[in-house]
């Protein structure tokens, strides 16, 4: 990628989801957040974003540049 800046997203999981449905703890799996306090960084992509909005109300999102 020639010139292209690449937005990296920080995302920390801040509930935990005890008592979620199981596609909310599939989506925090599929982030690779396993505890309260993990924080992963990840690509901005259309696939991780559909992730953050179904466990929005579990994570914290920040940009990273």
């Amino acid at each position: 990628m020639l010139g292209l800046a690449v937005t990296r997203l920080r995302i920390t999981q801040i509930r935990s989801s005890v008592g979620e449905k199981q596609n909310k703890r599939g989506s925090l799996r599929s982030l690779r957040l396993r505890h309260v306090g993990d924080t992963v960084d990840c690509d901005d992509t259309p696939q991780v974003r559909g992730y953050i909005s179904a466990c929005s109300h579990l994570v914290r999102v920040e940009e990273i540049h």
